[in-house]
């Protein structure tokens, strides 16, 4: 009597008669597998589909598994498999189009693969008279069936997220550009305007010294066009700092790096500063190291001490302004430090612009994450609250700081409050790696 192996030809009748078993079952297959997945608390998204959305393309794999028990030869086999695996990667498109969460797809899978087991054990408890090795083949082929079908699934998620992500970005690259293009309009329309406006202030100014000489046997008269002369000098730097932040803004700017003396440029600043300082009776110190030689764009270095240290006399009405320079150790990284401290009133975040704002609030909470060891005490307030008027053209000259240390990678720092003086501190990079030139 032949055996019962697998090519044996007691079992291909069997494995037929079992396909053709579970091809009559297929509705009540389905429906079963249905009610399981509906009852299952974490599946709710079959809840808003008809039958037919709900079954999808899984009708179609079960003939393909029906095809494969019932095949004559590993041709057949191959076909039917190569058709379970279609079958299942459109099942995984459907259900990503139809709103499942990839966990849920694969839970039903699950569902389904007992309900075709639980057919298949009722099925062999109706006929004990199956040869030993029908019931075996035919869970693996569900076995091969199931874990093929969670395989394919889940690779069309895959490709599905990563097409979907693919897209998003390219939408936010475009979004980006864009967004990037008003920017460097916009800028450039301030830019142009401010040119504009200082080609005038230029006219004016010239009108108001010519008058003022006129004016010379006349005080009252000489005061207020010494007043005009002031706000037009004021108005012209302002203009000035306009095009400068309306440059940076649009990336007209780029950083040159080359060796120089930090301490050097520094400390020459300062004196040239000295008589600002001695007309309104303030003190001007320095604090550094004789040499400090270091990496970077010294032009826009200066331009940042520039900033910070004239608002910081600007704001003070009484004792002075301290500069500090030197080593900073920064979690092992080589970089310096400028620091200006002021006697001021202390700075009123909400005085400025917003967006300026928030980078105060940044470079405030930045100081206090920062090694308490390595800052200079904030010195104690000398000075009464300013009006806000005399704060107004500050907001630019901060956001001009700001762009700048952007363009350096350096990190600007801020520590102030009630009855003490502002201290700000930036932190540079004593090397830049790599860098452009252009």
């Amino acid at each position: 009597m032949p055996t019962s192996g697998s090519g044996s030809p007691e079992l291909k009748p069997a494995l037929v008669a079992l396909a053709r078993h579970l091809g009559a079952r297929r509705r009540a297959m389905l429906a079963t597998w249905q009610r399981s997945v509906e009852s299952d608390p974490e599946l709710s998204s079959s809840s808003s589909l008809s039958r037919a959305q709900f079954n999808d393309h899984i009708p179609q794999l079960l003939d393909a598994f029906e095809r494969r028990l019932q095949a004559e030869d590993p041709v057949e086999k191959e076909l039917a498999f190569e058709a379970e695996k279609n079958s299942a990667a459109e099942h995984g498109l459907h259900r990503w189009q139809q709103g499942y969460h990839q966990r849920e797809t694969i839970r039903e899978w699950g569902h389904l693969q007992y309900c075709v087991l639980n057919e298949l054990e009722d099925y062999a408890a109706q006929h004990p008279e199956l040869q030993s090795e029908v019931m075996p083949t035919a869970r693996r082929a569900l076995v091969r069936l199931c874990g093929e079908g969670v395989c394919e699934s889940a690779a069309s998620y895959e490709r599905l997220q990563r097409a979907e992500a693919a897209s998003r970005v390219r939408e936010l690259t475009g979004a980006l550009q864009k967004l990037q293009q008003l920017e460097r309009q916009r800028a450039e329309m301030w830019r142009e305007a401010a040119h504009d406006l200082r080609g005038s202030v230029g006219v004016i100014s010239n009108a108001s010294t010519v008058l003022a000489a006129g004016f010379a046997d006349d005080p009252r008269r000489a005061s207020v066009s010494q007043i005009l002369q002031r706000s037009v000098e004021s108005l012209g730097a302002l203009l000035t700092d306009m095009i400068d932040l309306a440059r940076l803004e649009a990336g007209e700017e780029r950083r040159r790096v080359a060796p120089f003396d930090a301490a050097v440029m520094l400390r020459e600043y300062c004196e040239s500063v000295r008589p600002l300082a001695t007309e309104r009776r303030l003190f001007l110190e320095t604090e550094g190291p004789y040499a400090l030689p270091v990496e970077g764009d010294a032009a826009k270095v200066q331009r940042i001490a520039q900033n910070l240290i004239l608002n910081a006399l600007g704001a003070t009405r009484r004792g002075g302004v301290r500069v500090i320079w030197g080593d900073r150790d920064v979690r092992g990284a080589e970089r310096w430090m400028l620091c200006v401290q002021d006697t001021g009133p202390g700075l009123q975040l909400q005085s400025v612009a917003a967006p300026m704002e928030q980078a105060l609030r940044d470079a405030t909470e930045k100081a206090h994450e920062s090694d308490p060891g390595t800052a200079a005490p904030t010195l104690s307030s000398e000075s009464a609250p300013r009006a806000s008027a005399d704060t107004a053209g500050e907001g630019i000259g901060l956001s001009i700081i700001k762009r700048l240390c952007e363009l350096l990678d350096a990190s600007l720092e801020l520590e102030t409050a009630a009855g003490a003086g502002t201290t700000f501190r930036v932190i540079f990079p004593r090397v830049y790696l790599r860098d452009s030139t252009a």
